[in-house]
This record gives structure tokens, sequence and C-alpha cells, in this order.
């Protein structure tokens, strides 16, 4: 089945659209973009869209938004995701999103770099942080059959390189936006010590090459 690659286009999601092009690089709109769609034929093959959890507006605010912590809205206080899942409950509130969908999609966007926790975090936080990992090459076998056609619309542009910049950009403003261990904090420091992150190093042999 030819699945559609077309964006939800409620209020909502087009402001979230916009403010995420808006302070984001384009590599990592794109980024965020590709992780809904993927998240989204995730929850096809696994026969997830008709589940009573599912929500497609819930997961494209959730994947859309994700990385807005590493975008020019962020303070630089907090660690990127924690930020960002704070912008994102600005902007679903903003639109009178409802207080509980609010934190199902703050939780998602906080917990995404956090594997082996989101997954028991309920079906959205499952999906968004499964539809990320999908665009660095995990699972990419669900996606093959559409992955050229969201590539083209939605190039990498050299994705890991660019969203690890701005991690580590925005880690470099406070010690609380880059705790030890954690996401930021951990690719910091590999860039200092080595020149180069871990992430970086393993996206040269994923599926995807970038």
């Amino acid at each position: 089945m030819t699945s559609s690659i077309d964006l939800p286009a409620t209020p909502v999601a087009r402001t979230a659209l916009a403010v995420v092009q808006a302070s984001e690089s384009p590599s990592v709109a794109n980024h965020s973009i590709r992780s809904f769609l993927f998240a989204e034929l995730l929850a096809r093959h696994e026969g997830a869209l008709n589940d009573a959890a599912y929500d497609r507006d819930l997961l494209f605010a959730a994947c859309v938004m994700h990385d807005l912590g590493t975008g020019t809205k962020a303070p630089g206080q907090q660690r990127f995701e924690v930020e960002g899942a704070d912008l994102a409950a600005e902007v679903l509130t903003q639109h009178g999103v409802a207080a509980g969908d609010v934190d199902r999609v703050w939780e998602a966007i906080a917990l995404h770099s956090s594997p082996g926790i989101a997954e028991r975090r309920g079906l959205l936080a499952y999906l968004t942080t499964e539809g990320i990992g999908i665009d660095f090459g995990h699972k990419a076998d669900v996606v093959m059959s559409q992955e050229q056609r969201i590539h083209a619309e939605y190039p990498r542009l050299d994705m890991v390189k660019s969203l690890t910049d701005s991690i580590v950009t925005h880690a470099a403003r406070s010690a609380a936006a880059a705790p030890r261990y954690s996401l930021p904090g951990e690719l910091a420091r590999e860039r200092k010590e080595q020149g180069v992150s871990g992430m970086e190093l393993a996206s040269s042999s994923s599926v995807w090459g970038c």
C-alpha cells in the first residue's frame, strides 16, 4: 500500500511546523518531519493506526517539535530535550490542546533520547522515539517502500553532524544544559576529547549514511 506523505494541516500543526522551520536548521527541521513520517509508517506496519491511543496530530506535534530545544528559541538553561518539551507545550497550550494531551507530548519529547524508558510510556512516546530512531537507521526495513519519496521531499543535508552541532552548541550555554552522562553531556565530551562524536561515527555506517 502506498502511504501519503502529506502532513497534518490543522492550525496547531501549521504553527508547530512554522516554529520548527523558523528556529531550527533546515537539516534538523527535515529530520523532525521525517521522524513523523517514519513513525506513522511504523504505526501502520504494527497495526497501531486503529489503536485508541493513536492520535496523528499529537504524533506530529511530538515528532516535529522534538528538537526545538536545539533551536534559537531555547534559553539554554536546561538540557535540550526538556527545553524542547517546554516549548512544544507552550505551542499546544496556546492552541487550546487539552492539558492531558499536552503532557503526553511533553513526555514523548523529554524522553526521546532515553531508550528503554520512552518505549514504556505509552504509544505516543513509543512511536515518537521509534520514528526518530528510524531516521538514524534503526528498523529501516519498515519504511523502505517510502523512504525514497520521503528523502526526496525532505533531504538529509548531513543531518547527524548538523544535529550534533546544534546539541553541542546548546550544551555549551550552561552546566545544566549538559549534565554528565546525558546525551548532550556525552556529545559535548566526545566532541571536546575526540573532535567527533560516537553518534557521528556510527552514522557513516548506517543505512542512510548520514
